[in-house]
């Protein structure tokens, strides 16, 4: 779209995600995504994942305690205010969380942004990472509005690859030494949809 002065019109107008509640999506599994809370139960499971090798080293991720457990939660919700991130606990209704889900880098006025995601171990292995991706999608382009999604992950990580895949992105192409993780630079996977992929 162009706007009345020629230049073009944002995708997703700001203030969209501002103004309104982060809304708690089910998944089929019946699990939920919903907000982070700022209490024991989600503080512990935020300071477990920091804890975690595989989530160190995928995410490049440390939690120091509790207080900064709850320090990044509130930070989760400034950045839902700022609209810069979405970020959701994948939890059972009423449970504490098992993984986190997320839209970073959101640029509401391209339209774009990338998902990251995590679980803890003991979610592993059930397609859980692929259902919160493609529910997180299906959010994202119907009712955010964006219009191009980024899932990027290490060449050295093919579970990633196969929840790209289970959830409709298309391998795009290799970004060499993208991403500094603990061990190093990282070659990295670009996958992405576009509105009207699925």
């Amino acid at each position: 779209m162009i706007s009345d002065a020629g230049v073009p019109a944002a995708v997703v107008p700001a203030g969209r995600m501002a103004r309104t509640e982060q809304p708690v999506l089910a998944l089929p599994s019946g699990l939920q995504l919903r907000p982070w809370r700022v209490d024991d139960a989600d503080a512990h499971a935020l300071m477990t994942a920091g804890q975690d090798p595989s989530i160190r080293l995928w995410n490049r991720f440390t939690v120091g305690g509790p207080e900064q457990a709850r320090g990044r939660i509130e930070r989760m919700h400034r950045r839902w205010r700022a609209e810069t991130a979405a970020v959701w606990a994948i939890a059972r209704p009423g449970g504490a969380p098992v993984g986190l889900g997320a839209w970073g880098d959101i640029d509401l006025a391209d339209g774009t942004a990338e998902i990251v995601y995590w679980l803890l171990p003991e979610a592993r292995g059930a397609g859980i990472a692929a259902e919160a991706t493609r529910r997180l999608t299906r959010w994202a382009l119907d009712d955010l509005g964006l219009h191009r999604l980024r899932l990027c992950h290490s060449v050295a990580n093919p579970a990633s690859c196969r929840v790209a895949e289970k959830a409709g992105y298309t391998f795009e192409g290799t970004q060499r030494s993208a991403l500094l993780h603990a061990d190093g630079w990282h070659d990295e996977h670009l996958h992405a949809l576009v509105a009207g992929d699925v």
